[in-house]
């Protein structure tokens, strides 16, 4: 870049961090960046004073908006170390990656999954893919496509796939041998006596059965003879443990809707912390990893394995990920997508796997993403911005580069004919008929008499109505892209914005800049991934005879 735009770069980026730009903070910057500046310290420092002002008469969003065009080098990270798993013999560690199919796979399951399945490999060991389906409820087929679609997607391989709800008789017989070893029991007691109790850390009065009394309830449970909501399976834990896990929690349930998979076939449905502990020993898990907020079940899963004599695994934890104003919970974008205020699970605003690569979000990008984190049980909530470097710096050297003009203005222009240009190393040719498409953001600040420059094409010098082709040896400050009116198709750009404001949902979320693309763009193909020079990478999302239609991706 020429010493110009390095200042104006360095400019944008100081007044973006802090809200205004200073001279003080951005000479060190140009400087460093282009040494020759130093030649000339006079001019330089006029020329950052001067770049410094009209920045700062910028919006935030003009300056955001503008820093998209940019690339900063960052200081070089030291190498992460491998994830390191305690108690892991090489070649004989075993994960699993246990998502429940009741919805879509997000950024949240992404991490997870990469943790698992990177876990394992660098122990030259396997990952087991395993839905966790014990409520039938919430769970279905389609979730379960989706996920196997996007773990697909992210490059995420698995060495056996397997479902809690086809060992549904092995969980029933580790229930009864909790049973029969006094700590398990069927407690008919209503909900909120259970949770009184609970808080006063006293038993009731299923607490005391015999164990042939308890057997006995547990084969009307089995027999389907109570009704949902009578009858549960509790742990007989410890009720005055300050660990509220431990106070003789539920381990299976009545429930009598079909599943999915089972159909009709059983009505006693394990939770959890039952389910999570059998399954854990058939599949031979060496290190379960789950996310921080299961630690206080560590001493309940522990209890279990204990008593069921079960080979003892090495629980991993790790923090949950989640996107500020882009929240992965079921119970805020179900409805969003149930009521059509969002384009479906896919909308680009969204972090589900779906929305991330409709957004043009490359799988590598979020495993450089996710993977920065690491096994930390470090609590965070980053915004989009890291993922999105991430995408940027993958895009970077393999996108094709191409003009786009958002609220075109028309002018006229003293050139006339075939003319040749080239945007990153892509020759190409068009004819020009005395007119091109500008910014309208553009052109709204050139002043009479300015000389600017079309990108790849010419000078022109702006005389307050038109523009006039001139020969001069000096690169004029301001570069504008344009389009040939007569060589372009009409293109929509949806820009995905925060979905909401902390839980309230944004209706202005998604904005629509409207305007004009080369017709070379015709030639791409839905999914592709490229760069609108001055506005920042799109995927083409969809195509008809008279527009295109792209979603701004980073």
């Amino acid at each position: 870049m020429d010493l110009q735009s390095v200042i104006r770069k360095h400019a944008l980026k100081n007044a973006f961090d802090f809200g205004k730009a200073s001279s003080g903070s951005v000479v060190g910057k140009v400087i460093g960046e282009f040494p020759d500046a130093k030649s000339d310290m006079k001019t330089t420092m006029q020329k950052i004073t001067e770049t410094i002002n009209e920045v700062n008469s910028l919006s935030k969003e003009q300056i955001e908006t503008e820093l998209k065009n940019y690339i900063f080098a960052e200081k070089p990270k030291e190498e992460k170390k491998a994830l390191q798993l305690p108690n892991a013999e090489e070649g004989k560690v075993i994960t699993r990656f246990p998502p429940e199919p009741s919805g879509y796979p997000h950024i949240g399951h992404a991490k997870a999954a990469y943790l698992d399945y990177e876990s394992a490999k660098q122990h030259s060991g396997h990952m087991v893919l395993r839905f966790d389906d014990t409520n039938p409820e919430k769970e279905s087929q389609e979730y379960v496509d989706a996920i196997k679609e996007g773990l697909n997607w992210l490059g995420v391989t698995w060495e056996k796939e397997t479902y809690t709800s086809d060992n549904m008789e092995r969980i029933y017989s580790s229930a009864e041998k909790l049973i029969s070893r006094g700590k398990a029991y069927i407690c008919t007691c209503k909900q909120e006596i259970i949770s009184k109790l609970r808080a006063e850390m006293k038993a009731c009065a299923c607490r005391e059965l015999p164990i042939e009394k308890v057997f006995e309830r547990w084969e009307i449970m089995l027999a389907g003879k109570y009704k949902v909501g009578q009858a549960i399976v509790r742990f007989k834990g410890d009720l005055s443990s300050l660990n509220t896990v431990m106070r003789d929690p539920m381990l299976a349930r009545l429930i009598n809707i079909t599943h999915y998979r089972q159909g009709k076939k059983y009505q006693v449905w394990p939770g959890y912390d039952l389910a999570v502990v059998v399954m854990d020993n058939i599949e031979g898990i060496t290190h379960p990893m789950r996310t921080k907020e299961y630690e206080l079940r560590n001493e309940l899963y522990y209890s279990m394995v204990e008593i069921l004599e079960f080979k003892k695994p090495t629980l991993i934890e790790f923090s949950r990920l989640d996107i500020k104003n882009a929240p992965i919970s079921k119970r805020l974008l179900a409805p969003l997508v149930k009521e059509k205020k969002v384009l479906g699970w896919d909308d680009p605003r969204l972090p589900t796997l779906a929305g991330l690569k409709r957004r043009g979000i490359l799988p590598q990008a979020i495993k450089n993403f996710v993977m920065s984190f690491g096994l930390s049980k470090v609590e965070s909530e980053p915004g989009w911005e890291a993922l999105l470097v991430e995408n940027k710096k993958l895009l970077d050297p393999v996108a094709k580069h191409y003009f786009f003009v958002t609220d075109p203005v028309k002018l006229s222009i003293n050139i006339k004919g075939e003319v040749s240009y080239v945007l990153k190393a892509s020759p190409r040719k068009t004819v020009l008929n005395g007119k091109v498409y500008l910014p309208k953001t553009d052109t709204e600040k050139f002043a009479a008499g300015e000389v600017i420059a079309l990108k790849d094409l010419a000078f022109a010098k702006f005389d307050g109505k038109k523009l006039e082709k001139v020969e001069q040896e000096n690169i004029p400050e301001k570069k504008v892209q344009w389009v040939n009116p007569d060589d372009c198709i009409a293109c929509d750009i949806l820009v995905p914005k925060d979905l909401f404001d902390g839980e309230v949902f944004q209706t202005n979320s998604l904005e629509i800049k409207k305007g004009y693309c080369e017709s070379v763009c015709n030639d791409l193909n839905i999914g592709d991934v490229i760069q609108f020079e001055r506005f920042g990478f799109c995927r083409l999302d969809k195509k008809t005879e008279k527009k295109l239609t792209f979603i701004f991706s980073c």
